[in-house]
């Protein structure tokens, strides 16, 4: 049996700036997804796919060689399209065997399983962790794999493969991926409070090429603010530097901060982390923070220490 784990993500600093050039403050975090792969007799590739609570909320079949979808079953409450999911995995596939000719040659076939450690509309990389985890079966590279699928910066990619926080920066459209230590003395005061909306990260990144004109020096100064929070262990410095890039990207995309639309009288910063407009934020604050926010309705608020690696 052949098995893969990838971790799932979340993006401290240059959303959308990141496709750009700045440099990005990334972490991994402790949830993620698996992939198992069991050969069977059958000239099919039978995909199963389960979510955190071990319901399987997609399956289905693929002829051999050609992946042919055969058939297909989906949670009809969770999902809008039907054939766009076994669509997307296939030619995930096909990208993959592009890639490496004899991925998926076989006499039999394969029994594909995945599952989730997260709930799906968290946001934390269905897809990357899927991206990552189909790379490394196919012993293909994750990164161009995600250019010919699904888009993308990568820093997803690399935090499916790292154990610790990164910085990611694209650097003549590769990857610039560095292990960092980023261990601020006030993580106690950090919580991630989920929007309960799922954001389309491609509808978020449309409407920032949309908006975006000379952008050189935010550019430059996301990338220090990024150096910048990487060494700060005062809380007060922090906050300001989230202050300073909730600003600056609100002016690209012309939006305003999560915390004037959704929380103007919460007592701490509040951040947006990818997209803006769902998924995690990030909010500094104490013990009164969880009750704050599930008083409004947020019930999930994960303390920094149970969120990241």
């Amino acid at each position: 049996m052949d098995k893969q784990y990838s971790n799932g993500k979340l993006l401290l600093t240059a959303e959308y700036l990141v496709l750009d050039g700045a440099k990005s403050l990334a972490m991994p975090t402790k949830f993620g997804q698996d992939l198992t792969v069991k050969k069977i007799k059958e000239p099919s590739l039978i995909w199963e796919s389960f979510d955190d609570e071990k319901n399987c909320w997609f399956s289905a079949e693929f002829r051999l060689p050609d992946l042919r979808i055969i058939s297909e079953t989906f949670d009809a409450k969770t999902e809008n399209s039907k054939e766009s999911i076994a669509l997307t995995l296939q030619n995930i596939l096909l990208e993959a065997q592009k890639m490496n000719l004899e991925f998926l040659i076989s006499d039999g076939g394969f029994l594909v399983k995945t599952n989730l450690t997260f709930p799906r509309d968290w946001g934390l990389g269905t897809s990357s962790t899927l991206i990552n985890n189909i790379a490394q079966w196919a012993k293909v590279d994750a990164f161009e794999l995600l250019k010919k699928s699904f888009g993308g910066s990568g820093y997803d990619i690399a935090c499916a493969q790292n154990d610790s926080s990164i910085t990611f920066q694209l650097q003549n459209n590769k990857p610039i991926v560095e292990m960092v230590d980023f261990n601020p003395s006030f993580k106690d005061q950090l919580y991630f409070v989920h929007l309960n909306i799922k954001q389309d990260s491609k509808k978020g990144i449309q409407r920032y090429k949309e908006k975006r004109g000379a952008i050189n020096e935010e550019i430059e100064r996301v990338s220090e603010i990024t150096n910048e929070m990487i060494g700060c262990n005062n809380l007060s410095k922090f906050e300001k530097l989230i202050i300073e890039h909730e600003q600056i990207i609100s002016k690209i995309i012309q939006n305003k901060p999560v915390k004037e639309i959704l929380f103007p009288d919460y007592f701490g910063v509040v951040k947006s982390l990818g997209a803006w407009g769902g998924d995690f934020v990030l909010v500094t604050g104490d013990e009164r923070t969880p009750m704050y926010f599930k008083g409004k309705g947020f019930g999930t608020v994960i303390r920094y220490r149970d969120m990241i690696l």
